[in-house]
């Protein structure tokens, strides 16, 4: 066994979504990642995250520390809300650590639907979702 490189995961990523593409109808998967510049075009804040089937899930939302507190983080969130509902999405779901935004996703209308203790350890490992109905 080693260690596989990016093209490696990339190659895995879509074995998978060959085979559940063969087993669940009208599947799709769609990256749509978005990012903010600063006048350098040096990047300050982003989103990453995937269409699949009937919802979008966000796995990275980023924001420079310089560039906190500015709407930012609103701003992306918002956005993949409207890219969700233009692509029929009926939600979107995304986790968190206590560390990290928790509380920012439920001022936005997000759901804690989980939670791990200790992930990473003395910590929480949140997961929230969002109805777009």
């Amino acid at each position: 066994m080693q260690v596989g490189s990016s093209d490696d995961a990339a190659y895995v990523r879509n074995k998978l979504i060959e085979f559940n593409a063969r087993h669940v109808p009208n599947g799709r998967y769609e990256e749509v990642n978005l990012c903010l510049k600063n006048d350098k075009g040096e990047i300050i804040a982003g989103l990453n995250s995937a269409v699949c089937w009937n919802w979008m899930e966000i796995d990275i939302l980023w924001v420079h520390d310089d560039n906190k507190r500015q709407g930012l983080g609103k701003q992306l969130l918002e956005e993949a809300e409207q890219i969700a509902r233009a692509k029929d999405c009926a939600f979107i779901k995304l986790n968190t650590f206590s560390f990290q935004a928790p509380e920012f996703y439920k001022k936005y209308g997000y759901t804690e639907i989980g939670v791990i203790e200790n992930a990473p350890l003395g910590n929480k490992h949140y997961y929230y979702k969002k109805d777009l109905n």
